[in-house]
């Protein structure tokens, strides 16, 4: 824990290396593209409708992709909901966790509420996607989850609330006490995946984790005491939580391995198991000119973790079989074929969908967590075409580069706020360094 927390409060000072500061940038850009575009959706329309009814005056930190300037807590709350409200948002798959859509409304808020500079922000964003990543990890991951308890919510609790901490200057021992009411508020279950609308996918993936952090920093500012360690010792966090905790992971490789650089950015705006499937896809289309006519039978395999999470779910945007009949017939799935949820009623598309065949398979299960896919394509010519895709585009692996994020985010932002000010918030963010005052992007953040 003193490791830990010296780290943290130490962050603000301590140089990226170049290649982390630009993952970063990347991160953040793709963050406040899914925060922007998800202020139209579902998920974003219910939280515009809560921030209404709190009646607060309170002028620190923005809502990106409305009007509404709020506490940095509600502003963090909000932007954590729009960050998640689909699948367009990046992902930790070691930690399961999906870092950005809680450590970034959390730190984009603090730094607004403490004028910080974009550097400082930068380094709070690594630093937060480090501590999310740890803390998840050091309670087991995938253990963890299959017990119930939710990962995601647990790593963007701790992730966020050091990004807060740094952003807010604290001291080493104030950290321990942010880190012990983090603690005390830690919860989050798995269930929430059998919701069909992402609204309360959205509050346990990034909402809760940024209000609490932001909560918790104010509190600590305020003059809240805790306990210095709440990790060890009696009844501690690990002891309540996981049998399977190694607390030393919190703590190890901090300032040499930075986890922002095996996180991965969707190349897709659809979930995780299926990004390996369209990437697929879209090869044997761009290369063996494969159209939806040609195809009499298309088997798709991925890990049985993934066939569980997006086999014929009712949402668009997170249901294998209606993605696969959209590539095929599109030739490409973009933000608006994948959100089209009239789209999974049209005969055209149903037709298509008969076609596919889909289940899990032990080997691809045992490549956890990197999430291939296999497709294996019969035509009625009688060909039989097979693509494995073993590293998908985006991921740390095979990480899109900056043309490719920019496109991504360009698309999303510009329905939102025209092509102008999206153009000129891609260009601040890759420039962020020169930025003084996170405050004065508010002008480019709000509709």
């Amino acid at each position: 824990m003193l490791t830990v927390s010296a780290y943290i409060a130490r962050a603000a000072n301590r140089p990226l290396p170049k290649s982390v500061t630009e993952i970063t940038k990347h991160h953040l850009l793709d963050t406040l593209a899914s925060i922007i575009s998800g202020s139209r959706l579902l998920p974003g329309k219910v939280t515009i409708n809560y921030l209404k009814m709190q009646g607060d005056t309170a002028q620190e930190a923005c809502v990106p992709g409305t009007r509404i300037v709020t506490t940095a807590a509600n502003a963090a709350f909000a932007s954590g909901m729009f960050a998640h409200a689909d699948e367009t948002d990046d992902s930790h798959a070691r930690s399961l966790t999906h870092p950005g859509c809680g450590v970034i409304p959390a730190a984009f808020a603090m730094a607004e509420r403490t004028r910080a500079s974009g550097t400082a922000l930068l380094r709070a964003t690594a630093l937060g996607y480090d501590l999310c990543a740890r803390s998840a990890l050091s309670l087991g991951s995938y253990t963890f989850s299959h017990s119930g308890h939710a990962s995601y919510t647990f790593g963007t609790l701790f992730g966020a609330a050091s990004a807060s901490a740094s952003l807010a200057r604290l001291s080493a021992q104030q950290v321990r006490h942010l880190l012990s009411y983090a603690a005390q508020s830690a919860a989050g279950r798995t269930y929430q995946h059998r919701a069909v609308d992402h609204v309360e996918k959205s509050f346990a993936h990034g909402a809760k984790s940024a209000r609490d952090a932001v909560a918790a920093t104010n509190m600590i500012e305020a003059g809240f005491t805790g306990i210095d360690d709440a990790f060890s010792g009696e009844n501690s966090f690990y002891f309540a939580f996981s049998k399977y905790a190694r607390p030393e992971l919190l703590a190890q490789d901090l300032g040499r391995v930075y986890e922002i650089v095996n996180t991965n950015i969707k190349r897709w705006t659809t979930g995780s198991p299926i990004q390996a499937m369209l990437d697929s896809l879209f090869e044997l289309i761009k290369t063996q000119g494969v159209k939806a006519a040609d195809v009499e039978k298309l088997m798709i395999r991925t890990s049985h973790h993934g066939f569980r999470v997006v086999n014929n779910r009712p949402l668009s945007t997170i249901c294998m079989q209606h993605l696969a009949a959209i590539m095929l017939i599109d030739g490409m799935v973009t933000f608006e074929s994948s959100h089209d949820q009239q789209r999974m009623k049209d005969p055209k598309v149903l037709q298509v969908r008969r076609r596919v065949d889909y289940c899990g398979d032990d080997v691809l299960e045992r490549a956890l967590p990197s999430k291939q896919c296999i497709v294996e394509l019969t035509l009625r010519d009688g060909r039989r075409l097979r693509h494995h895709t073993k590293a998908v585009r985006g991921t740390a692996q095979n990480r899109m580069d900056r043309p490719e994020v920019e496109d991504k985010c360009f698309a999303l932002i510009a329905p939102v706020l025209g092509k102008l000010r999206a153009r000129k918030l891609i260009d601040a963010v890759w420039n962020i360094e020169r930025v003084d005052n996170v405050r004065t992007l508010r002008r480019l953040l709000t509709a």
